[in-house]
């Protein structure tokens, strides 16, 4: 079995559901309590953390938007979530309907594999 030199990042698929205290701000509120709210309390709490943000409003109504967040490490991901809990985005804005935490083709780093993956063509 190769030896990994780092542990695989932490991979958080966090399923959430806007809240009506949410919707009622403009566009551009929103995006400034994002900015003022919680990009500051998790760049004060942890690095190595990175999201990406999508939609799903329009496929369904029991969660709003998918968060997936990358973490270097599981204490980045601990910190990254006590950061989060402690703003209004956190069961005010939104609610947190499930996370769906994991790392990248574990089985294979388990096993020894090469990781199964389809290629664009």
């Amino acid at each position: 079995m190769p030896s990994e030199e780092t542990a695989p990042p932490v991979t958080a698929f966090m399923l959430v559901k806007t809240t009506p205290e949410w919707l009622a701000l403009t566009p551009q509120e929103r995006a400034n309590a994002f900015a003022t709210q919680v990009v500051p309390a998790i760049r004060a709490k942890t690095t190595g953390v990175r999201s990406r943000f999508y939609d799903t409003e329009f496929y369904s109504t029991r969660v709003t938007d998918v968060w997936v967040w990358e973490a270097d490490d599981h204490h980045a991901y601990q910190l990254l979530i006590d950061a989060l809990r402690e703003t209004p985005f956190w069961d005010r804005y939104f609610e947190v309907v499930d996370l769906l935490v994991g790392t990248e083709n574990g089985y294979a780093r388990t096993y020894g594999f090469d990781p199964v993956a389809t290629l664009a063509t």
